[in-house]
């Protein structure tokens, strides 16, 4: 997944950089939403890899799945990903604009595994902790976890907070063995 990642991120950064530029943020987050779900699928995947259908032949049936009237910018970012063979990597350009997009607005994603479902309260007060701690609206997305035995572990972007009894248990062993 890391290369996947490390493919994706110049075309996710030049993207939103021109969006944000350009004020098309949303038109970008459409089109690039579009296209993640098109390389998602089976069939597109085995057309894309075929050498029987040129570049052009690709591009034109991209671009008649997406629909409308497009942009210039988003004929150049096909041919630019149809040339370079990075197809596969199309959802993972998405997910970082859209991480870049909520960036840029000063919004955060926080994934929050708990080990027994929390209150609409406890994840309210934990987000407006997160907020205050990240100086960004955080928006939580909560899963039960039970292996955690206890506790919860957050994760933001890099950053991991693991106030899990299983985390301190695992930290607790390491050091025994230090």
């Amino acid at each position: 997944m890391a290369e996947l990642i490390t493919v994706a991120r110049p075309y996710a950064v030049a993207i939103f950089r021109l969006a944000k530029e350009t004020n098309t943020l949303p038109l970008w987050s459409d089109v690039l939403a579009q296209l993640a779900l098109i390389a998602g699928n089976e069939l597109a995947l085995e057309v894309v890899a075929n050498p029987k259908f040129s570049v052009a032949q690709v591009k034109e049936l991209l671009l008649g799945l997406l629909g409308g009237q497009q942009s210039d910018e988003v004929h150049n970012f096909i041919d630019a990903v149809l040339e370079n063979r990075r197809f596969t990597a199309l959802a993972a350009v998405a997910e970082l604009f859209e991480e870049y997009k909520a960036a840029d607005a000063g919004e955060v994603e926080a994934s929050i595994e708990s080990a027994f479902a929390m209150t609409d309260a406890q994840v309210a007060e934990l987000s407006a902790t997160l907020s205050q701690q990240l100086h960004r609206k955080v928006t939580a997305q909560v899963s039960v976890n039970p292996e955690l035995i206890g506790g919860v572990k957050v994760t933001v972007g890099d950053l991991v907070v693991d106030a899990s009894v299983r985390g301190k248990l695992t930290a607790l062993a390491s050091s025994l063995k230090s």
